[in-house]
């Protein structure tokens, strides 16, 4: 939703392949949906992700380097506010994770 859903549409339109990486499942087979009917673009593609999660991350990384022959832009748009403390399973601050170590890290592994 969101700057995210319209960023993905404009590269799509632009015939880019275009992979959304979405925590909920059907929320992102919903866009990837809408964007290939409005765009025309069927390389638009849904892969799960959960910024909060470090683990996710990097599985997220890693299948991208193994199923992707490159990636040109990477646009990190996760974000969250206002979520009562908690904690991820790795013991850090779920916010911050999601916020900032979850696209730190993330940018990092794709950097190859």
């Amino acid at each position: 939703a969101g700057i995210g859903k319209s960023v993905a549409m404009d590269l799509a339109r632009r015939n880019a392949r275009t992979i959304l990486a979405c925590r909920s499942r059907e929320r992102g087979q919903a866009a990837v949906e809408e964007i290939r009917a409005a765009t025309g673009n069927p390389a638009v593609v849904l892969r799960l992700l959960d910024t909060s999660s470090l683990a996710s991350v990097r599985a997220f990384a890693s299948a991208v380097l193994r199923e992707e022959s490159r990636l040109d832009v990477l646009v990190n748009n996760a974000a969250v506010t206002g979520l009562p403390f908690a904690l991820t399973p790795e013991g850090l601050e779920q916010t911050f994770v999601t916020n900032y170590l979850g696209p730190f890290l993330l940018t990092n592994l794709l950097l190859g």
